[in-house]
């Protein structure tokens, strides 16, 4: 009777362990991660594996994620612990035929809970109900990503473009520039003002781009790349003429694409 008992603990706490990591991974997906680098943070996070990818570095980098990650690895911890001690006191003294009845349930229980909870069906139900109450309860989990709003995996970038005195964006409007028609916007500007740096956000077309200015601008990468290196002068304008066409392709490309 005991070594039953036992089984249905470690059955239990199995079966909670697997909750876990589902409340988990979907709370980090609503942090702005996607499924699966949410799911896989997840059970790296509970499992005490701890992988070392870029992508773990960028999941703690948020206080909420760093605090989901954190009561992951608490709970894992305790709940590693307790299924194996539950699997021992299930087995150890056990006849062989109790011990291979109790191997067969729990073989069978495993299956179960492998085909519920990889079943689309039953992921989306508990997802839903998951998100309703995280919703409620941690409403400070709704953070967005940046990184996937803005493309930045898709070839698009945001970067930092210093002005120097003979760059083809000195001492011209924005309005001038016509930028845009590159496929590049203007964020804001960073911009010396005597022993202080201000910040001018949202520029308008009228804003003049001075040496010594740094632009934050977002925009395809290789865009940005040419348009830092480009320098005044005829050069410079058949450059941007170049890269007015190549945008108007890429636009066409992009939209049959969509």
């Amino acid at each position: 009777m005991k070594g039953l008992i036992a089984l249905l603990s470690l059955i239990l706490v199995i079966t909670l362990s697997l909750i876990i990591v589902r409340i988990g991974a979907t709370a980090l997906e609503m942090t702005g991660l996607s499924k699966e680098v949410a799911s896989f943070q997840a059970q790296s996070a509970f499992s005490g594996t701890g992988f070392t990818t870029s992508e773990s570095e960028y999941v703690v980098s948020h206080p909420a994620r760093r605090k989901i990650i954190r009561t992951l690895i608490f709970l894992g911890s305790a709940g590693i612990a307790s299924a194996m001690a539950t699997l021992v006191l299930t087995f150890l003294g056990r006849s062989r035929g109790e011990a291979t009845g109790y191997l067969v349930i729990l073989a069978l229980s495993l299956g179960g809970l492998y085909v519920t909870f990889t079943s689309k069906r039953v992921e989306r139900w508990m997802k839903r109900w998951i998100r309703r109450f995280l919703n409620r309860a941690f409403p400070e989990l709704r953070v967005y990503d940046y990184t996937q709003l803005l493309g930045i995996t898709h070839g698009y970038s945001i970067s930092q473009i210093r002005v120097k005195e003979n760059s083809w964006l000195a001492n011209r409007t924005l309005r001038e520039l016509e930028l845009d028609r590159e496929g590049i916007l203007v964020l804001g500007i960073y911009r010396k003002k005597g022993d202080r740096e201000v910040y001018i956000g949202a520029p308008r077309g009228d804003t003049l781009v001075k040496p010594g200015d740094v632009l934050v601008c977002y925009g395809p990468e290789k865009v940005l790349l040419e348009l830092s290196q480009r320098v005044a002068g005829e050069k410079g304008d058949r450059e941007h003429e170049k890269a007015v066409k190549e945008a108007e392709i890429r636009r066409i490309h992009e939209e049959l694409e969509a």
